[in-house]
């Protein structure tokens, strides 16, 4: 069974027709027919009853149709894959907090060296970002937990989560206080379920003695600018990476309490898959961040 022959079946079943099939695969008829008969005599069966004037699939055709087309689709994407190698290209999954803070100085350094890798980057929490590398979806990830078992990891920066709330009277008074009853009773906004950060939230927040089923949550969301926004402009509060609280912090716009817990303390991780041999620009990417 060779890829051309299933091309051409692929081509009559589409196109209903010996003739139209040898025009868009841009081989004679007889070509077609020969592909179609080669197929029936190997597997043993019709895959396409025909006469003068009729044509059609059989049931073995059908079943051979649709594996026809997942085998052409495999051979596609190895073939797109290193095609992808040959341009060099690298994809990095990344989770939102290295996305803004860890991920943009790193491809600055890392492009000053390899100026000719094109760099694709898929954005998601971290589940998200682990799966995608077990599947080989993307060649690395930036992670802000520790993987599970099937995959490599590499501790890359350090952070931790704080509270954040409005620079507002009330709010000065309960974080000058580390009033943390009466924080915790505040409106609570929190990122997406998946999102590393949020594990971290709700680990902080039981430890500080509040049960999470007795939270007042406003919202969820998968964007940290649109949680500092809501909670700069008092629709509630939230624990966030410091990294990502810095900036408004220093500008007045967000008071950012400590916990002063040792669970704030969060790693992010590189992340890839084991046993695998990437491509030259992923495995020069990992020795970069390593050096």
């Amino acid at each position: 069974m060779e890829m051309k022959q299933l091309r051409s079946f692929i081509a009559v079943v589409d196109y209903g027709s010996f003739t139209k099939a040898a025009e868009k695969t841009y081989t004679s008829q007889p070509t077609v027919s020969a592909h179609i008969k080669a197929l029936e005599e190997e597997l043993g069966v019709q895959l396409i009853a025909r006469d003068t004037k009729n044509l059609r699939v059989t049931q073995k055709g059908k079943e051979l149709y649709d594996c026809a087309c997942g085998m052409l689709a495999l051979q596609q994407r190895m073939l797109d894959k290193w095609e992808d190698e040959d341009r060099k290209v690298l994809s990095i999954g990344v989770s939102t907090i290295p996305s803004g803070y860890i991920l943009p100085p790193l491809l600055e350094g890392f492009r000053k060296e390899f100026p000719d890798v094109v760099i694709s980057i898929h954005q998601s929490d971290s589940e998200e970002i682990e799966d995608a590398v077990e599947k080989g979806t993307c060649d690395v990830g930036l992670v802000g937990e520790e993987p599970g078992a099937g995959l490599l990891s590499v501790p890359i920066a350090e952070d931790k989560t704080v509270l954040i709330a409005p620079d507002m009277p009330a709010f000065r008074k309960m974080v000058k206080a580390k009033d943390w009853k009466k924080l915790l009773a505040q409106p609570m906004l929190f990122r997406e379920k998946g999102s590393a950060s949020r594990k971290s939230a709700e680990k902080l927040i039981e430890l500080l003695g509040k049960d999470l089923r007795d939270l007042d949550v406003a919202a969820s969301l998968n964007d940290q600018e649109a949680i500092k926004n809501l909670v700069e402009h008092g629709f509630g509060i939230s624990f966030l990476s410091a990294l990502a609280a810095t900036d408004r912090a220093k500008a007045g716009r967000l008071l950012v309490l400590d916990t002063g817990l040792p669970e704030a303390k969060r790693t992010f991780y590189l992340i890839r898959r084991k046993n695998v041999q990437l491509s030259e620009s992923a495995e020069n990417f990992i020795k970069f961040i390593q050096k």
